[in-house]
């Protein structure tokens, strides 16, 4: 790549065969989307895939091209990775993949282990973030204006109520 060459990520996807990380991408000075393939090397079914991920992310060679990719992205490309090299079908290793990226609203976060408990924490950024409405949204309303029912009997909390005790 020359010096100050940008791109724009389209897509990114997975092939198994050979095992590689494949983006569409657009060189931002001409109009035509190309393909550049990955090749996923020294990558076993016991790998850690955020470290592999990261790997690439910051490989000198691939690097300008994955600056638009969010690292998740090619986590969960290097997850899926996983999965056929442990012989499980790409249903099943998404299946998998969509349970891991949910918070259990029942789960102790208290008895999460720091790393555990980090990556529950950019699942729920990830969440906050997709779900976020912005300005820029089509469908984003400004001063959104909620009508609460007066009729029906107030329900008081406890921490509500008036006592005679200093606090």
């Amino acid at each position: 790549a020359g010096a100050g060459m940008s791109y724009t990520a389209k897509k990114c996807g997975v092939c198994f065969q050979p095992p590689s990380i494949v983006l569409i991408y657009k060189e931002d000075s001409q109009d035509k989307t190309r393909q550049r393939i990955m090749p996923v090397r020294s990558f076993a079914k016991f790998s850690d895939c955020s470290i592999a991920a990261e790997q690439l992310k910051n490989n000198p060679r691939h690097k300008a091209y994955l600056e638009g990719v969010p690292l998740h992205q090619l986590v969960k490309l290097y997850i899926l990775l996983k999965g056929h090299l442990r012989g499980e079908s790409l249903a099943e290793s998404l299946e998998k993949y969509q349970q891991q990226q949910t918070i259990d609203p029942e789960e102790d976060m208290n008895k999460l282990d720091d790393k555990e408990l980090a990556k529950r924490k950019s699942i729920m950024d990830e969440l906050f973030t997709k779900n976020r409405k912005t300005k820029d949204d089509p469908d984003f309303v400004y001063d959104i204006e909620v009508e609460f029912p007066q009729d029906e009997e107030m329900e008081s909390c406890g921490w509500d109520v008036k006592s005679d005790e200093e606090v």
